[in-house]
C-alpha cells in the first residue's frame, strides 16, 4: 500500500491554528513540526508553569507529552480521523525551572484503531527532562481537525493529502 503524500500547505496553515488555541496559548506550547509519525512541541518555561516549589508542574509534563503524542499519530491516518488517549505513562526525570522544553513524538505503532507513540522531551541543552508514552484511540470523525476548525471559528484548511 503507498502512503499518501502529506500537504505541507496543510501542514503550515494546521500548525497556525493549533498554535492559536486557548490551551496551547495558555501553556505556551507551540507545535513547531509534524510529518508522517513525528510531532516536535516547544513551551517556552515561564513562571505560571511553576509549582510552588519552583520547578515546571508535572502537569505541564504531561500536557506536552500527551500533545506531541497526537500530532505524532495524526499524519498517517484519514482527513477526518481524530483521536482520544486511552493512557497517557509519563516519567519524570528531572526538574526543569527555567529555559525551553522541547516534546519530540513517534508513533511506534499503527495499527488500524490504535496508535502508540513515545514521547522524548528534553530541555534546550539536550538533556532529557521527562519520558512518556501513549496508547491513542483513532476515532472516525471526532476529536478531529474539523472539530477544531468548528471550535475556534476557523476557515476550513487546505486538503490533507495530495
Amino acid at each position: 500500500m503507498e502512503q499518501k503524500k502529506i500537504n505541507p500547505l496543510h501542514i503550515e496553515k494546521l500548525k497556525d491554528v493549533v498554535n492559536q488555541s486557548p490551551y496551547s496559548v495558555l501553556l505556551n506550547m507551540k507545535l513547531v513540526d509534524l510529518g508522517p509519525g513525528f510531532s516536535i512541541i516547544e513551551m517556552d518555561i515561564e513562571p505560571k508553569h511553576l509549582n510552588p516549589f519552583g520547578s515546571v508542574h508535572g502537569g505541564c509534563y504531561a500536557s506536552l507529552i500527551d500533545s506531541a503524542a497526537y500530532w505524532a499519530a495524526y499524519c498517517n491516518k484519514d482527513e477526518d480521523s481524530g483521536f482520544t488517549s486511552l493512557d497517557l505513562e509519563v516519567t519524570n526525570l528531572a526538574m526543569a525551572y527555567s529555559g525551553k522544553l522541547i516534546a519530540t513524538a513517534t508513533a511506534i505503532k499503527e495499527g488500524r484503531s490504535i496508535v502508540l507513540c513515545e514521547v522524548t522531551m528534553t530541555d534546550e541543552t539536550g538533556k532529557i527532562i521527562a519520558y512518556g508514552t501513549s496508547k491513542l484511540l483513532s476515532l472516525h470523525g471526532r476529536q478531529s481537525v474539523s472539530d477544531i476548525l468548528k471550535s475556534m471559528d476557523c476557515e476550513p484548511l487546505p486538503v490533507k493529502f495530495i
